[in-house]
């Protein structure tokens, strides 16, 4: 630890620039939502935010957006910035509110509001790099948002992180996250949940501040999922969907106050570490292990269950959840190889995963798959600013697998962890929730087709592959 405490003290010495920008990105027009509603209208503007890092010598880019997942956006993001900035996508660190009241890019109808979201937040990119201050310094410190509950028979992990870009002594960016699906405040409308009004909130008690909020490992957690809260929204959708809209957004906005309240007294209180100093990052790919497919005909059964000629269909189709079986058949009828590993698999844009041997399907499929920037699971980005680890990892990581990667490092040093990196929102669920079976473990197939589910030890996989690219990154 003092060894550690000498390095902040000579990292803070850097001298390092940063850069903020903040666009609306709200659709005009009506689309699929994560929910599965057709929008109708807007209840509150969402938005995508940038900050950036340089430190003279690399530049370290974050961005988030109140949106469950950038998805097709992603490719068309890391491309231009790739070929028009020389900017690698290990250096881009794209990173979603979880949001559910807001288009989801998985369905075709919605690809042209994606790849307008790559081009929005390209050009997001270009004026923060154009609008960076010199001499800013960065700080770390975390603190408790006590009003989670978890799913799956596990810990709620409370933490919140924050990191915060000072200017002058004022907060120029503050970036912080939270493990846990948002308390969204509208049925059919869009909207940005309870994060958005945190962050509305710590940027009116900042006047001149960006805050940036992004999920981190909360795939089994939630704010309120109790029966008292569910028996008010049946009686209030009883009485009209005004009176259950009313009753959500009251629920959001006390949430989003608490959680803003909870980042101010980290600001305050709890900005333990000064972390100024040089940018380095990386990206790889970690291979999870996958089941054994069912017999043959216990998915002749399980087809006995839907009209015999559906098809495969996309999100939100009343039988997307049974593509797997259809997907299961293919395979048994055709003789398609099980994949063994998530990495035997490359993920469509309308999130369907196809075996990388499966020539027929891929050229079916070719209009979603960007031959640049394919999407392939899991991947890990691993930064460090000065000598504080940044982890961001793909898709929904449930609460536990977070948890233990940070406190694998927690007594050395400050950790910063991201879920919802980049594109798709895939659960990785714990051990247990395999075990039992439960929706977390489920998405693999009745989301994304896959022909098989996941081994029980991809939680393990999946924590021991993140803390050996962190411990790799430290000791570059």
């Amino acid at each position: 630890m003092f060894g550690f405490l000498i390095g902040l003290q000579v990292q803070a010495q850097n001298k390092m620039y940063a850069g903020v920008a903040k666009a609306k990105i709200t659709n005009d027009t009506s689309l699929v939502m994560v929910n599965g509603r057709m929008s109708e209208g807007v209840k509150e503007d969402i938005y995508a935010r940038v900050l950036t890092l340089f430190d003279g010598v690399q530049r370290l880019i974050f961005i988030t957006y109140d949106l469950n997942c950038l998805d097709v956006g992603t490719a068309v993001l890391r491309h231009r910035l790739k070929t028009e900035l020389g900017i690698d996508q290990k250096y881009v660190i794209p990173l979603a509110t979880h949001n559910h009241s807001a288009p989801i890019q998985i369905n075709r109808n919605n690809f042209k509001y994606g790849k307008w979201l790559g081009d929005t937040m390209f050009d997001l990119v270009r004026k923060a790099i154009a609008d960076e201050q010199e001499g800013v310094t960065l700080k770390f410190g975390s603190g408790m948002g006590y009003f989670l509950m978890s799913v799956g028979n596990a810990p709620v992990d409370y933490e919140i992180q924050l990191l915060a870009v000072m200017k002058d002594e004022k907060p120029l960016a503050l970036l912080f996250n939270h493990g846990t699906h948002p308390m969204q405040a509208a049925y059919n409308k869009v909207e940005a949940g309870h994060p958005g009004y945190a962050m509305d909130e710590i940027e009116a008690r900042f006047p001149g501040v960006q805050a940036m909020y992004s999920d981190a490992a909360g795939g089994n957690q939630f704010v309120d999922r109790s029966a008292e809260y569910r028996n008010e929204m049946m009686a209030a959708m009883k009485i009209s969907l005004d009176s259950l809209e009313n009753l959500m957004e009251k629920r959001a906005r006390k949430t989003g106050m608490e959680l803003a309240e909870a980042v101010v007294d980290i600001y305050r209180d709890n900005l333990n570490y000064n972390v100024t100093g040089p940018l380095s990052s990386s990206m790889e790919v970690l291979s999870l292990p996958l089941a054994p497919p069912i017999s043959k005909a216990e998915a002749i059964k399980l087809s006995k269950d839907f009209p015999p000629d559906v098809g495969f269909v996309e999100y939100p189709h009343d039988h997307r959840g049974t593509n797997w079986v259809r997907m299961l058949l293919r395979y048994y009828e055709q003789k398609i190889p099980f994949p063994t590993q998530t990495t035997d698999m490359v993920c469509t844009d309308d999130t369907y995963l196809i075996h990388k041997e499966d020539q027929q399907f891929l050229k079916r499929y070719d209009y979603s798959l960007n031959k640049h920037y394919p999407c392939v699971y899991n991947e890990v980005i691993v930064a460090q600013i000065g000598p504080m680890p940044i982890v961001a990892m793909q898709g929904e990581i449930c609460a536990p697998i977070g948890a233990r990667i940070k406190d694998r490092f927690r007594r050395e040093m400050p950790l910063m962890l991201f879920g919802y990196m980049g594109e798709h929102n895939l659960y990785i669920p714990t051990r247990e929730l395999v075990r039992l079976n439960a929706y977390q473990a489920q998405t693999l197939q009745i989301q994304y087709a896959s022909p098989v589910g996941w081994a029980p030890e991809v939680e393990d996989e999946m924590v021991e592959g993140v803390i050996k690219l962190v411990e790799k990154k430290i000791e570059e």
